[in-house]
């Protein structure tokens, strides 16, 4: 029997039982939806985590007091440690043999305001000047801080979109003064727009010389020493290892003891989210899972009955010559063309809801996405035909013919 008989038999069969063909394809049509959707939200993500979130260069090593905490025992333990301070930070700079480049930020939370308007709860991040270069940080406009701005402790700063918009809404800030715990600072550089994700404001930030931080505005908050090897990514294990043993020395930390302080890369980073993200994935399989067994139990049922109703059909075919693999064909046929529908319905629909979803989060549909979804709903189709399409080719001629 031609495939294109086929197709034309499945849209009669359609046509004919479009509440019935509904309900078949709509648990295969929730799988694929759920499948593409999903994909397209957490590759946004990763992406975005990726170039955005995760701001670190390849290859630059933080070394901070807290490091990546896992669990709440973890981070009791971090409480008790010592803070890292910029005397450490200076000592690395001038020990550490196979360090190219050694930086430094601190962190503390304050009012910002300019004029009559007041921006609350703004994170102030301390930058040595050299962090530009081993951090991605872009600026849309003017600069940020020189190493002379930052050896003299210069009242400078740079800000994010949503400080300029808040405090300098018509405005251009270039040059203009904001004022942080009343200390005057003379805006430099504007940094470009990154929004929102997970709930973290991305441009609700101000970025001022770390000296300033620690002597003008008095933080006695530690800090996190930022590291690049002077050979490259190469290099990472060996200005790992130099600069281990060289806080360990600092803080005279037993030969057998934890490190007393935490190591974080990119990598790091990207691996604790992807497996943040794994469980969304687990997730979506499970949902998309059940909805495509639930979807080929109905087709393998619908294909029961139309194997039922057209019984003196399939008689008239074999002894008109059709053999049992050439009814077995139509009926496999049969059942994967109309997976297949449901799956296209399920691609457009998934496309529909990450398009939704990416004015919230990041997501992008991509093709080898729609062709999963696809693949995947006709094996689903092809399975829940084989047991129809074997019982169909199992009639005997005769017996068929004698059914209404």
């Amino acid at each position: 029997m031609p495939v294109s008989e086929i197709l034309l038999t499945v849209t009669q069969a359609l046509r004919r039982n479009k509440l019935r063909s509904g309900l078949t394809l709509l648990g295969v049509i929730i799988g694929v939806t759920t499948v593409v959707s999903v994909l397209s939200v957490i590759t946004g993500l990763n992406d975005y985590v990726l170039s955005k979130v995760v701001n670190l260069n390849p290859d630059v090593i933080v070394f901070t007091k807290y490091g990546i905490i896992r669990s709440r025992q973890e981070f009791l333990l971090a409480q008790k440690r010592k803070p890292i301070t910029l005397r450490d930070m200076k000592v690395v700079r001038s020990e550490c043999l196979s360090c190219g480049a050694v930086g430094a930020q601190g962190d503390q939370v304050a009012n910002v305001r300019a004029g009559r308007r007041k921006l609350s709860a703004v994170p102030i991040t301390g930058y040595t000047a050299n962090t530009v270069s081993l951090l991605n940080i872009e600026l849309e406009a003017g600069r940020f801080f020189t190493p002379t701005e930052d050896e003299h402790s210069s009242a400078v700063a740079v800000i994010g979109y949503d400080v300029k918009d808040q405090l300098f809404p018509t405005l251009d800030p270039m040059g203009r003064t904001i004022y942080v715990h009343g200390y005057p600072l003379r805006v430099v550089g504007l940094q470009a727009k990154l929004g929102k994700v997970l709930g973290q404001n991305r441009d609700k930030v101000v970025f001022v010389p770390l000296s300033f931080m620690q002597k003008v505005m008095t933080s006695n908050e530690g800090i996190a020493i930022l590291v690049r090897p002077a050979r490259g990514m190469k290099g990472l294990d060996e200005v790992e290892s130099e600069v281990r043993v060289i806080l360990r020395s600092l803080r005279r930390t037993p030969f057998r003891d934890d490190d007393p302080f935490g190591v974080v890369g990119s990598e790091a980073i990207q691996e604790l989210w992807r497996s943040i993200s794994a469980g969304a994935f687990a997730l979506m399989v499970l949902i998309s899972g059940i909805s495509l067994v639930v979807g080929a139990i109905v087709i393998a049922n619908i294909m029961f009955v139309s194997v039922v109703e057209r019984t003196a059909e399939i008689g008239l075919r074999m002894a008109l010559g059709a053999r049992r693999r050439d009814i077995r064909r139509q009926f496999l046929l049969e059942s994967a063309v109309l997976a297949t529908l449901g799956g296209a319905i399920g691609v457009l629909a998934g496309a529909g809801v990450a398009l939704a979803v990416s004015r919230v989060f990041p997501a992008e549909v991509r093709l080898p996405f729609v062709a999963v979804g696809l693949l995947t709903s006709t094996v689903t189709g092809v399975l829940a035909g084989l047991a129809p399409a074997a019982s169909a080719s199992r009639l005997s001629p005769i017996e068929a013919l004698r059914r209404e």
